[in-house]
């Protein structure tokens, strides 16, 4: 016999070799018909595994994350199934789950078409049906190569020849296809239900190495039921239209050159002055609350990166070249070497510390072709970057003073709803410095967060190469999540850089160094705010505040008049004096997204006012002109001016 506890606490005695769907055909049958799997002491298994110890379990169902996983995980081993039954000749290569669904990458002379998608979605609905068992398979390395060979699956052959030759092979079968996983699965093809649907065609590299054949991915979301499936769907049409890049065009705010500049931005005067003004609220906010800013040199010697280990980590991201006496330049990566030899000039005590330093430092590096996306994958950005130098007794007090300005900083662009990861030291060959350094820095971040009441989940093995990190995600308007800032813990690079400070005690000691970016990046931060907002920026900062525009050109001196007053308050106003027709006008200037259009004729002339129209709104309100003003001057306020 072997005890089972369950989550409820209860213990149920069970014959040794008792299987997961027996367990949960023991707690009842509705949790027996929804069941995916079974996680046994913590590790998720198949329903099938027998269990031979006493342990705890827990019934994996759709509801659970883990479920939702392997629910996708399954399906995408039934759409390679559905492919394989379509055209046999294909040969299947990986299909793991993702965010939100899966893919599965095909070797296949002939591109997928639309049509096709059908067809495969079709079929996987009928092998659903079928409600095919699936069965896991264990194999000896040598025999598994044999297999897939056989049956003419190279890709899966030469997967598994990259394994140690004792390596035994896990394999699941449904129907006439298996493939090569290690699962776990449902336990029949029925459980997947219907609420999937596959999304598009995309090409990969086998193996993501461009020197190899380019596949074919096609990707495809999964849900537990067909409700959460159209809630994504109406979000992904939501998402759509928020498109950063398309509203980017129609406000004319910035474009790319993916000839001349791959993943760079070229600024348009509207899109630069949103850009200048988040650092100009940036700048606001760092000054009032203790940080000095500095600006380092783009381009500095390759051996400060060899020192701090970036070149190491990531030598082949950094942009590099040779000079013509020998030395080797590298147009810089991240700005931390730059701040580091800022601090290394003159002697520094322990009454400057914490010693909290700025930079709005641009930054390139390689991303491959095909993760560009525009504001949100460049190979160039400005990082609202600052380390902040400070004792070991400091460091927490520093964490949460600038968790809570971060925080602060999210509210004030309308994100109330954000998640703390502190992500921890990733394997240790991406990784610097000692494991009692590692211990100490992520305790320490743990004890800040825990005794200031911060809610946070563990990001396994997501750490910098340096340090560990907390990183701070946002849910926008339609309920996406984007990761922004961060906060680092470096006790490595003070170390690599011989850094330190004169203590109370007179003696040399080495300060801990915390790395932050709250926007993250500039560039980023504004994608995910146009998006959010729809491209409705709030009026302090669009880039354009106000319209007046005249019903006809007789009242035409009455909206210069209008505009002049409103540009000597400070407001950034323009008339629009063409012979169009009104309507016309409040179109355009609302697909442009303009906050505010100020629309006079002969009444407003007459009594000094304005009839104020707003974006997204069908409502008109007419307003004294000075009231008008002094209301939009308030509105146009920048949040903590002056804190």
């Amino acid at each position: 016999m072997v005890a089972i506890k369950l989550p409820d606490g209860s213990v149920l005695d069970m014959e040794s070799g008792v299987k997961g769907m027996d367990i949960a055909k023991k707690i009842s049958a509705n949790l027996a018909r929804v069941a995916l799997a079974a996680k046994v002491n913590g590790k998720l298994q198949d329903l099938s595994t027998p269990i031979t110890t006493d342990a705890t379990v827990t019934i994996i169902t759709g509801k659970d994350k883990e479920g939702l996983e392997i629910l996708r995980h399954s399906c995408s081993h039934v759409m390679a199934e559905a492919v394989k039954e379509l055209w046999p000749d294909v040969q299947v290569t990986i299909g793991p789950a993702i965010d939100n669904g899966f893919y599965y990458d095909f070797s296949r002379k002939t591109p997928f078409t639309l049509e096709d998608l059908e067809k495969i979605e079709a079929k996987m609905h009928e092998i659903i049906k079928r409600d095919e068992k699936v069965e896991r398979l264990v194999m000896p390395r040598n025999e598994a190569i044999k297999f897939f060979k056989a049956v003419g699956e190279n890709y899966k052959a030469e997967i598994i020849e990259d394994l140690p030759e004792t390596e035994t092979i896990s394999l699941y079968r449904q129907g006439n296809f298996t493939d090569l996983c290690r699962g776990p699965h449902v336990p029949s093809t029925g459980r997947i239900g219907d609420a999937f649907k596959l999304m598009k065609v995309a090409g990969a590299y086998w193996r993501g190495d461009s020197t190899k054949e380019m596949l074919q991915r096609i990707y495809a979301t999964a849900w537990a039921d067909k409700k959460d499936l159209k809630a994504h769907l109406t979000m992904l049409e939501e998402a759509a239209k928020r498109d950063h890049r398309k509203l980017g065009r129609e406000m004319d705010l910035f474009h790319f050159e993916p000839e001349y500049a791959p993943g760079a931005v070229f600024w348009h005067d509207k899109g630069y002055k949103i850009y200048r003004r988040l650092i100009e609220y940036m700048r606001n906010r760092q000054e009032h609350n203790g940080y000095i800013e500095i600006c380092t040199p783009q381009v500095m010697d390759r051996c400060l990166w060899e020192t701090s280990g970036h070149w190491d980590k990531y030598g082949a991201h950094n942009y590099s070249g040779q000079t013509e006496d020998k030395k080797w330049f590298c147009i810089k990566p991240m700005n931390c070497p730059g701040g580091l030899l800022v601090y290394k000039q003159g002697i520094k005590s322990y009454r400057d510390l914490p010693l909290r330093v700025a930079e709005f430092g641009k930054v390139n590096r390689y991303e491959a072709s095909g993760a560009l996306m525009g504001l949100m994958r460049v190979r160039e950005f400005t990082q609202d970057d600052a380390h902040i130098f400070c004792t070991p007794e400091q460091m927490e007090e520093e964490c949460i003073t600038t968790l809570k300005l971060i925080l602060d900083i999210y509210k004030d662009f309308g994100f109330d709803n954000v998640k703390i990861y502190l992500s921890t030291r990733p394997d240790s060959i991406y990784r610097i410095g000692s494991d009692e350094i590692w211990d100490l820095c992520e305790q320490s971040l743990a004890n800040a967060l825990e005794s200031h009441g911060y809610a946070y989940e563990i990001n396994e093995g997501e750490g910098a190469f340096y340090g560990p990190k907390l990183e701070f995600i946002l849910k926008d308007a339609i309920g996406r999540e984007w990761q922004c800032g961060t906060i680092q813990v470096d006790m490595n690079l003070p170390e690599r850089f011989d850094i330190s400070y004169i203590g109370e005690d007179g003696e040399k000691h080495r300060p801990v160094m915390l790395h932050r970016a709250l926007f993250g990046s500039i560039e980023r931060f504004l994608g995910i705010l146009i998006e959010n907002h729809a491209g409705r920026l709030p009026l302090w900062l669009s880039p354009e505040q106000v319209v007046v525009a005249p019903i006809v050109s007789e009242f035409d001196d009455y909206a210069k008049d209008v505009a002049a007053k409103l540009r000597a308050a400070g407001i950034s106003a323009k008339t629009d004096l063409r012979n169009e027709k009104i309507n016309y006008k409040i179109r355009e200037h609302s697909v442009a997204k303009i906050p505010v259009i100020a629309v006079v004729g002969a009444k407003e002339k007459e009594n000094g006012t304005v009839t104020v129209r707003r974006i997204g709104s069908e409502k008109q309100e007419v307003m004294a002109l000075d009231d008008f003003i002094k209301a939009l001057v308030a509105e146009a306020e920048m949040p903590h001016k002056n804190g």
